[in-house]
């Protein structure tokens, strides 16, 4: 049982020893040990909040990105309607176009066919009227070729004259 006992001596021995080395320490040691902590401290409180920072950095880039993919879709979906709109009216442009073309060709057409078809009854007419002329002269020569029924013919012709 003496072995788990201490003896007074060794107690103040072991305390007078404790009390030095713990002086020493508070003195010298405590101080540096208080400032490593503190700047420890200091250190994982301003990562902390630095990370928090980048945090809600990220965040707001997220947000901003989103917003700008959102604006990007509205402007290429606004490009494109206007695309379409702009190839709708040219094809109508285009089609009008053409319509006033296709318009303008036949009304062309059907003027020269006219002028063609007045032409070519005037040239009838002409050489129908020369015919004509060509037969009464020779039908005229034969029949007035003698000299009464000449004067009969001239006289039918003043009577009609005169009636018209």
């Amino acid at each position: 049982m003496d072995l788990l006992l201490p003896h007074l001596g060794l107690i103040f021995w072991t305390f007078l020893s404790f009390l030095i080395v713990f002086f020493i320490l508070k003195k010298f040691a405590w101080p540096m040990i208080i400032m490593g902590l503190n700047e420890r401290e200091a250190n994982i409180a301003s990562a902390i909040a630095s990370a928090e920072k980048v945090k809600q950095e990220m965040a707001q880039l997220k947000n901003d990105n989103e917003a700008l993919l959102a604006q990007a879709r509205e402007e290429r979906a606004t490009i494109l309607k206007e695309a379409k709109e702009i190839k709708d009216k040219m094809i109508n442009e285009a089609k009008e176009e053409a319509k006033n073309q296709a318009a303008k060709i036949i009304t062309e057409a059907n003027a020269s066919i006219q002028h063609q078809k007045m032409a070519a009854l005037t040239d009838i007419k002409n050489q129908v009227g020369a015919m004509v002329v060509e037969i009464s002269e020779k039908i005229l020569r034969k029949e007035l070729s003698d000299k009464a029924n000449q004067e009969n013919y001239i006289s039918k012709l003043a009577e009609e004259i005169k009636l018209n």
